[in-house]
């Protein structure tokens, strides 16, 4: 486990996920070259994990096409499916994560989700990170698609937070509750710019859901119950992101006990979750949420300034030292990993007082001598 003074290193230290991509023989550039609109879209991350142009050096422009609204739609669409499939490399390749297919009893032919974890996520028996992402397009390893199209991969990406979890805590899950469908629709149609003429309205989809993990909920708990509760680790954490918190609190009321028991503490930034609601009237969840969980929320305060809380039996909110949505996960990265830190601390000491202390007297008399 990181000090406190190690943490800030690394979470300071943090090599762009751009130059990592650079050491492992990485290119976001290949992936748009396999695609069918290379000129559409001449862009790539530079050393800062930026993406700029590769002619002009600007910003990502959206408005491509004059006067074709669906068309710069279409051509938006593809940048975020290439983006997904290249911060899933970047999770095998730079973070050495596992992709573990799921469920686990699922045929070949069957539509699969997956999540994310490292090596020894499930046998390393000190910590474990859970990464709870909020809700939209994105897939697994992303806080916000638009965020890193717009500010970069370590800001839009849990890179920076999969870092930290794997130099200074046992392992990492990241899940992926976004994947619930599959849709129909060839790849080649997917990754083409080229819109039929009769196509004037929105062309209806197939899509088939994936069992076990339909729902954002869903795929929680079957994570929870088949892995996260079996594994060896003793302390467990999450960090949920928006609709996030509200998924993590749903787990909680369905597997209380085992969650309470197994989670010792819970970083929500910008959750959606309503304790009340959906905690009702179990006071025991309520005062596990207000004893285990803090919130990061945007405020003009600066990082980690309490911000008040109207609802008592909610957890304790501070800044996460930004008004803007898209960068909370970022600014507030290293305030998250110092309270898991304190929080961890906190309850090893509270294990170490109860425990018996044992003395020479003591074990004479276990062993029956006088």
């Amino acid at each position: 486990m990181c000090s406190l003074g190690q943490l800030g290193r690394v979470a300071r230290g943090l090599t762009p996920a751009a130059k990592l991509q650079m050491e492992q023989e990485l290119s976001f550039r290949k992936l748009v070259e396999s695609s069918e609109c290379p000129e559409q879209l001449k862009y790539d991350f530079n050393k800062n994990g930026e993406l700029k142009h590769l002619d002009t050096n600007e910003p990502f422009v959206f408005n491509y096409y004059k006067n074709a609204h669906e068309r710069n739609h279409k051509r938006y669409q593809i940048l975020g499916h290439l983006i997904t499939r290249y911060v899933y490399e970047l999770l095998e390749r730079v973070c050495k994560l596992q992709k573990v297919n799921i469920p686990t009893d699922a045929s070949e032919d069957e539509p699969r989700s997956f999540f994310f974890m490292s090596e020894k996520a499930l046998t390393n028996s000190t910590s474990l990170i859970v990464l709870l992402q909020d809700r939209g397009v994105f897939r697994a390893g992303q806080w916000g698609q638009k965020t890193i199209i717009h500010e970069g991969l370590d800001q839009g990406t849990q890179l920076p937070f999969i870092k930290v979890a794997l130099q200074c805590y046992g392992g990492v899950i990241v899940l992926n509750p976004n994947d619930n469908f599959i849709d129909l629709k060839i790849e080649e149609e997917w990754l083409s710019l080229s819109i039929k003429e009769e196509s004037s309205s929105v062309k209806s989809s197939w899509w088939i859901p994936k069992r076990c993990s339909s729902s954002p909920e869903e795929h929680t708990i079957y994570v929870w119950d088949h892995f996260i509760s079996k594994s060896a680790a003793k302390n467990v954490a999450f960090i949920a992101h928006g609709y996030g918190g509200l998924v993590f609190i749903n787990l909680l009321m369905q597997r209380t006990w085992e969650v309470m028991s197994k989670v010792y503490s819970v970083a929500f930034i910008d959750s959606m979750h309503h304790t009340l609601h959906q905690a009702r009237d179990n006071p025991q969840v309520q005062e596990w949420i207000q004893k285990h969980c803090r919130e990061w929320i945007t405020n003009s305060k600066p990082l980690d300034r309490p911000t008040g809380c109207l609802v008592k039996v909610d957890c304790p909110t501070v800044s996460a030292g930004t008004e803007k949505y898209i960068l909370a996960p970022s600014s507030a990265l290293q305030a998250i990993f110092k309270y898991l830190k304190s929080m961890l601390k906190a309850k090893n000491a509270i294990a170490f007082s109860r425990s018996p202390i044992i003395t020479r007297s003591s074990t004479n008399k276990k062993n029956g001598n006088t």
